[in-house]
């Protein structure tokens, strides 16, 4: 199987979407206050922009994270 498949196939496998999404929403928060805390206290304009990728960019590496795990275990596995 291609690995791009693998890829697909286990970021949609077995609560890794449900973890990423809890990963997101903690560290994006605290991103997200560290970032546009002043604006959002003071009541501000937001970047839309920046509010968006503040929650992506930590649910992709999460991501990445589980599913370059479960290529790793499969990988060993199938070499046993």
């Amino acid at each position: 199987m291609a690995v791009w498949k693998q890829y697909l196939l286990y970021s949609f496998a077995a609560g890794v979407p449900r973890r990423s999404l809890l990963v997101s929403l903690v560290v994006g928060t605290i991103l997200n206050l560290i970032n546009q805390g002043d604006v959002l206290f003071r009541g501000g304009e937001v970047d839309l922009v920046k509010l968006a990728l503040t929650y992506l960019v930590p649910y992709c590496v999460a991501t990445y994270g589980a599913v370059s795990y479960r290529i790793s275990i499969s990988r060993t596995q199938s070499a046993a």
